[in-house]
């Protein structure tokens, strides 16, 4: 038996995994672990946890394998800074004692790190240490996780090594290398570009630029083309490096860019004005655009009828659902884990198929990551032991009857957090650590928004929908487990919004028959759950539609603002406490917001007040 970890860090969305005999035994993102969102240390508490639930110690490993190659890296970063010396040397003294201290001597760290979580002394022997490149690992993630046996494959993401735009073919166990574009020209960092511009924070806040699209119009697309980005008719492209300063300073952008908009950066928490609003409608639709292209360009090199994706760009749900309906390519498969975080998956399958030259075999329908369910779970005993020690009063129900009380609970109109079973790897909350409300309930969105949430108010939510019923909603005819691809809502379910109105003063208007998770253009981010990958949400979900005839329910991630999605009991019941939420249900245990110690509640409060 053999058995691979898969590490990325020290960038950003640190992460680990462990395979048996090439299959997926546990995942999970140090985040949840640490509490620090998008945390970029060595993943020491998820490397724990992934040994722990396979059964082994580090000595059992055949090989430890991470995401990246740091001298590429290196190289890329001194041509970089030669280029355009002087300018950047101050940004060069800052990174420099970095890299010449720990990442440039990555090895010689790794080992350091991985001899102390074993508790090993400083010669003690340590599996055999591999390095792949950053996009093989995203491509790997993408084809090897997939239910396909030949696929083309294309990664999209800021910048690897050298590489920001890959694609590739798949076939059994290889993976072949077909075209490249490097850094500075970057169709993540462009995005990432005006998602800092229109005031929302790089690496983390793309997704929202994505949900403030809708509301402007794509004023800039012509003026975008002709100065930012010159793109080929095969998706290939050129920035133009005169208005961006990413590739040596601190900042993404340069006053021209400023200029050429006629307005400076929006700064963060300001309500953006319809400059803004139409900006990203703008460089929303360019993106669209050139995944477009670059999916046709795929589709002619490879001849496959099927496409894998994955990098930071393909967690941009709105491109995923126009490349479903108008590119060439037949079925689509998304890695959940398309950023950084899934890079650790990669890493370790890349070793399996291609370092060990295993066999590899696909049903075309199932694919590898379980639902995406690969973190840790909790027993009842252990939720009750908490949940006494505590002195939180509580009901333990059987399975139908927790069903029934659920569905009924969010009928009338309640807010429930729901932690079942394993943890979600990625950065989508699928079911199992999730917050729960009635998508028909036109007040539900600002509920959720503004008293549970406590983010900005333009920001929609997704449905989760039985699969089976997919089609009675939405405009859509491929099932989307892992909330990645965005369609329109069945025509019958649209209602008109007033007319006469723009920008964000739209939202205030029920524009469907489930306003909840309707967004201003009709659309949605929708998850489809079945019996197979999740039976407990799946059960929720029918109950639900029994009592209510409906089988939609707003599905978000269960985190108070600043802080990773929930792992433990202990952290989503610190989140019940700090939030508006009206319920928890822990496993099989039901707890009401009402019966709650007064004093419990006021000290989480003051503890997320405080950290915010």
């Amino acid at each position: 038996m053999r058995y691979i970890l898969g590490i990325s860090c020290y960038y950003h969305d640190s992460a680990a995994c462990v395979l048996r005999d090439g299959v997926i035994v546990a995942a999970a993102q140090q985040e949840r672990f640490s509490r620090l969102k998008h945390d970029a240390g060595f993943p020491a508490d998820a490397i724990r946890y992934c040994l722990r639930e396979a059964g082994i110690d580090l000595s059992e490993l055949s090989a430890v394998v991470f995401y990246d190659k740091p001298l590429l890296k290196f190289e890329r970063l001194l041509e970089t800074y030669l280029a355009h010396a002087p300018r950047g040397f101050r940004s060069f003294l800052m990174a420099m004692p970095v890299w010449l201290k720990e990442k440039l001597y990555l090895k010689t760290v790794l080992r350091r790190e991985l001899r102390a979580l074993a508790g090993l002394d400083r010669n003690a022997p340590l599996p055999k240490l591999l390095f792949s490149q950053h996009h093989q690992a995203h491509a790997a993630s993408a084809f090897y996780a997939s239910p396909y046996q030949e696929a083309a494959v294309i990664c999209l993401d800021g910048v690897g090594e050298w590489a920001t735009s890959t694609i590739w073919h798949g076939q059994g166990n290889q993976l072949r290398p077909l075209a490249e574009l490097h850094f500075p020209h970057s169709l993540g960092l462009l995005y990432s570009a005006f998602t800092y511009y229109c005031g929302f924070k790089v690496n983390s806040g793309e997704y929202k630029l994505m949900g403030l699209a809708p509301y402007g119009e794509p004023k800039y697309v012509e003026l975008i083309y002709r100065e930012l980005i010159s793109v080929r008719e095969d998706g290939s492209f050129a920035l133009n490096m005169r208005y961006f300063a990413y590739p040596v300073g601190s900042r993404m952008i340069n006053q021209r860019f400023a200029a050429l908009f006629g307005a400076p950066p929006l700064t963060a928490d300001a309500e953006p004005g319809q400059l803004y609003l139409d900006l990203a409608a703008s460089i929303q639709q360019v993106t669209e655009e050139i995944v477009l292209k670059i999916a046709r360009h795929a589709w002619q090199l490879t001849g496959a009828s099927k496409l894998c994706l994955a990098g930071g760009v393909a967690l941009n749900c709105v491109a995923n659902g126009r490349l479903l309906r108008e590119g060439p390519f037949q079925e689509l498969w998304i890695q959940p884990a398309a950023g950084d975080a899934g890079g650790a998956l990669g890493a370790a399958l890349l070793a399996w198929y291609q370092y060990y030259q295993q066999p590899r075999h696909s049903d075309e329908l199932q694919d590898q990551m379980q639902g995406s369910y690969l973190g840790p779970a909790y027993s009842e005993d252990e939720i009750e032991a908490l949940l006494q020690a505590e002195q939180a009063p509580y009901q333990y129900l059987s399975e139908p009857q927790l069903y029934l009380e659920v569905a009924r609970l969010l009928a009338a109109g309640k807010v429930v957090g729901w932690f079942q079973g394993r943890m979600e790897f990625g950065p989508r909350a699928l079911g199992n650590r999730s917050i729960l409300g009635d998508a028909r309930s036109p007040v539900m969105q600002s509920i959720l928004n503004l008293k549970i949430k406590q983010r900005e108010s333009f920001r929609p939510f997704a449905p989760a929908v039985l699969v089976e019923d997919l089609q009675q909603y939405f405009q859509l005819n491929h099932p989307s487990p892992y909330m990645l691809l965005v369609a329109r809502l069945a025509a019958e379910l649209q209602l008109e919004v007033a007319p006469g109105l723009s920008g964000l003063a739209r939202l205030a208007q029920q524009r469907s028959s489930l306003p909840a998770i309707t967004h201003i253009d009709y659309s949605a981010r929708v998850q489809t759950v079945s019996a197979y990958t999740n039976p407990r949400f799946y059960q929720l979900l029918q109950h639900f539609k029994a009592q209510t005839g409906t089988s939609v329910l707003i599905n978000t991630s269960f985190n108070v603002r600043g802080e990773p999605p929930v792992c433990s009991p202990v952290d989503a019941l610190q989140g019940f406490y700090a939030t508006d939420m009206d319920v928890l249900v822990l496993g099989n245990c039901l707890l009401h917001k009402a019966d709650q110690p007064a004093v419990k509640l006021q000290a989480a409060r003051q503890r997320v007040f405080a950290a915010d």
